[in-house]
């Protein structure tokens, strides 16, 4: 790699995964780590995520599931070279990561078991970032998500399924996207604490399904020793969430 950006040394799942990333700009938090936890992917199955990163969430799904064929689609040259040392890192020649657009996808349709993103957050009225890059990686046009979702599952085949971690506040946004389309929307709650408001949820559908609706057990990340005992099981220990074991 051309090193024009400085990088960063670090693990992911408490030292199972190698993770290299960009000092400044976008840096990974728990919202890979749980996204990837709730994909309920299966040995030989081919995998899609939508603004991969530096490729945090593929590789935690990767350390949980054997045998996936994955893909990451990201704006950022830069990110992109560093998913795929990430993936060679760790040792998974079938994934890859390229250049493209979230709305705009090169793929053919109906190609991906399971697809996944965590979309920019806040419109673009919102206050920027004094940096360029978490602008551009936070920020979303109105109608963004509804776009995102409907690429993804353009691509996504008949009872596959569709991954989302998002804000709390943007949850009837995207259930909205999703409900015609899929079926079997599922929402988890990620409370702070027991006692407080959830601040994000993570989504999952069903695409051609007819199941019901659900609003599934929660997760709360931290209680007053530190992260929750449940949540250390998915964060450091790889384990899936609702049916994604």
């Amino acid at each position: 790699m051309s090193h024009a950006h400085e990088i960063t040394q670090g693990t992911l799942l408490g030292g199972r995964v190698a993770y290299r990333q960009l000092r400044t700009g976008h840096r990974s938090g728990f919202e890979p780590v749980l996204l990837a936890a709730l994909v309920p992917a299966r040995l030989g199955q081919s995998v899609l995520e939508v603004g991969c990163g530096a490729g945090a969430a593929l590789l935690c799904l990767g350390a949980r599931v054997a045998g996936l064929e994955a893909c990451g689609v990201e704006w950022h040259d830069a990110l992109v070279e560093l998913a795929n040392e990430n993936f060679r890192a760790n040792g998974h020649n079938n994934f890859t990561a390229l250049r493209g657009d979230a709305t705009a996808l090169p793929f053919a349709p109906d190609q991906f078991h399971h697809v996944m993103a965590n979309p920019p957050w806040f419109d673009t009225g919102s206050t920027p970032s004094s940096d360029a890059s978490r602008t551009l990686a936070h920020h979303i046009a109105p109608g963004g998500l509804a776009a995102w979702v409907a690429e993804l599952l353009r691509v996504l085949r008949t009872r596959g399924t569709i991954s989302l971690i998002l804000p709390a506040n943007r949850f009837a946004e995207a259930c909205a996207a999703l409900k015609g389309p899929c079926g079997g929307i599922a929402l988890l709650p990620l409370w702070p604490r027991a006692d407080q408001p959830a601040k994000m949820v993570l989504i999952r559908a069903r695409k051609g399904s007819r199941e019901p609706d659900m609003i599934l057990p929660g997760l709360v990340l931290h209680d007053d020793h530190g992260i929750t005992a449940t949540a250390c099981a998915v964060l450091r220990d790889g384990a899936g969430l609702a049916g994604a074991a």
